[in-house]
């Protein structure tokens, strides 16, 4: 077993390296605390990393008093990452940061658009219009970009104005709500469930997946807050929903849905670079099914493809194409008779796809010649349903919805030989401890590295909340927001830990005991709730064995032909 880490506290001026699983490097100023100073270390940090890029670099993550480094472990092992952080630490300097771009949010304040206004000037002992005064006469930082894309935590309030949040949080607060809670305050850009005080709200979109640049806001930002009335509110507000992107209308499709099933979406390899906005890379949750599905027709490896669970579509073929189906076996079928996974399988117009029962896993791919035809936003195809961005519009598909294939015919007709990689199988999960396994008891470390865990009722894109032993927090539960990456293995209040998924947030409050290495997370993501799952800690510096294993891994797959196009 591996030791948790034992770190000594320091000032903004000696930062930590802190590991988050075998792609993230986690650099932290100062103590667990909102401070511009700390802040300013990150900025100056990620801007000299980004002015001389680390090879193998793949973003930065900018919170409160972090920067997630992201990088390829196959380009770059983590001591020679470590070592040129450390040179462009040198070389930062947060006096010469410019003082940021300074932007306006119009707000109307109280009545409907800011319903807790009353109750803050209650708890404040201050009149409304002097609660309104004291929040629009200062000028607030953009510590980080976070919770859910473009949501920008900003600070600090005037003391006089600071109150808790709430109590209970709401389940759905209106996208464009000004908030606050402590000393901080934002704008939620999409509907969302959220604990912090309403007490206006904007016409600006901050978020806008149609725009070009769909963020309005990044760290280091300058925001002042503009008191509107209810009629200019009004005027210049968009109507609700209208920034959903339009589904795609293929001028010819090769697929009917008559049952979108449960959460079928189209899903490729994720957009990486845009965590730094709130925006996760989301992409297959089994990205080794989605790639091999893909080399069984030719496709490229991220081709987009259907991703699916049980209950799975059912699709009703328009012309005659060729197919491929990988993943969990979901009891894949043809006109009601089973059909052989991870094989490229003819099928003729009118010819009826469905699925009748798992066999193991969770979730299965429809690969198609050259891809599912959706448009790339932000550089993916990927569905990130919450962002409403990606995919089919934006959303899962549904009965009606008519899809088509990139290319008329496949490239190659392939089978795979031998055995299908496991899919709901037992999984033994590799995991590097940290960035806060010093904030659990031993007892709680040797549990995650000694006990079996199953998924529990709380599975989805987002995350897997895991049944098994609890785990006890030292002391503290909670830290400032930073980052996070898929597989980071986040433990709330209650000590059930929660595996991070592609959907996930893009930074957290609940301190990360480990993070699972990025190949063994299908193994999660397959789990069903009976399968066991055992955590195994590496060290960090070996963690790059795991990419080099999975390249060696795909490397020595092995195919035949299926047959002729019919």
């Amino acid at each position: 077993m591996i030791a948790p880490t034992d770190r000594p506290r320091a000032s903004p001026g000696a930062p930590r390296f802190l590991p988050l699983g075998d792609t993230g490097l986690v650099v932290e100023f100062g103590d667990d605390e909102i401070s511009d100073a700390a802040n300013a270390a990150v900025l100056a940090l990620r801007a000299a990393i980004e002015t001389h890029p680390p090879a193998g670099l793949r973003e930065t993550v900018p919170t409160y008093r972090s920067l997630l480094v992201v990088y390829d472990p196959l380009v770059t092992p983590v001591r020679d990452l470590r070592a040129a952080v450390r040179d462009r630490l040198a070389a930062s300097d947060p006096a010469r940061l410019s003082e940021g771009r300074l932007l306006e949010i119009p707000t109307a304040y109280g009545g409907a658009y800011g319903p807790d206004l009353a109750g803050v000037a209650a708890e404040t002992g201050l009149t409304e219009s002097q609660v309104v005064a004291a929040h629009a006469g200062a000028v607030y930082r953009v510590y980080m970009i976070g919770f859910t894309p473009g949501f920008p935590y900003m600070g600090t309030l005037p003391p006089a104005i600071r109150v808790p949040r709430l109590a209970s949080p709401r389940t759905r607060v209106p996208v464009r709500s000004v908030a606050m809670a402590g000393q901080q305050t934002g704008v939620y850009p999409t509907d969302s469930p959220g604990g912090w005080r309403l007490i206006g709200r904007t016409p600006l979109r901050i978020y806008d997946p149609q725009r070009a640049n769909p963020f309005l806001l990044d760290a280091g930002d300058r925001v002042r807050y503009v008191p509107i009335s209810s009629a200019e509110y009004e005027r210049r507000a968009p109507a609700d929903g209208e920034a959903a992107a339009p589904p795609p209308v293929p001028p010819r499709a090769d697929f009917l849905v008559e049952d979108g099933g449960v959460l079928t979406t189209v899903q490729d390899f994720g957009r990486p670079g845009y965590r730094r906005f709130g925006m996760p890379q989301a992409g297959a949750m089994d990205p080794l099914a989605l790639r091999i599905a893909n080399l069984l027709l030719g496709n490229p490896p991220g081709a987009p493809a259907l991703e699916f669970a049980l209950p799975g579509p059912r699709l009703v073929a328009l012309r005659a194409i060729t197919i491929a189906i990988g993943g969990a076996d979901l009891g894949p079928m043809r006109n009601g008779r089973p059909l052989r996974p991870w094989l490229a399988t003819p099928l003729a117009a009118g010819d009826v796809l469905s699925f009748a029962a798992p066999r193991g896993g969770r979730w299965a791919y429809l690969a198609i010649p050259g891809g599912v035809d959706v448009p790339a936003v932000l550089g993916s195809r990927a569905t990130y349903v919450r962002g409403g961005l990606g995919g089919y519009g934006g959303r899962r598909l549904r009965r009606g919805d008519r899809l088509a294939a990139a290319e008329r015919a496949a490239a190659t007709r392939l089978a795979l030989l031998g055995s299908a990689p496991p899919a709901g199988t037992e999984a033994d999960v590799r995991v590097v401890l940290g960035p806060q396994d010093d904030y659990f008891t031993p007892d709680a470390v040797r549990a995650l590295l000694t006990e079996a865990y199953r998924p529990g009722h709380d599975v989805d894109r987002v995350g897997y909340r895991l049944d098994g032993p609890r785990l006890a927090h030292r002391a503290r539960s909670e830290l400032l927001s930073d980052g996070l990456l898929p597989g980071a293995i986040q433990v709330p209040a209650d000590g059930r830990p929660i595996v991070i998924m592609p959907d996930g947030p893009t930074a957290g409050g609940y301190p990360k005991i480990g993070a699972v290495l990025a190949p063994d997370l299908r193994l999660v993501a397959q789990a069903s709730r009976t399968t066991p799952v055992r955590f195994r800690a590496v060290p960090w510096d070996e963690a790059r064995r795991a990419a080099q294993d999975e390249a060696a891994a795909l490397a020595s797959l092995r195919f035949e032909p299926a047959g002729s196009e019919p």
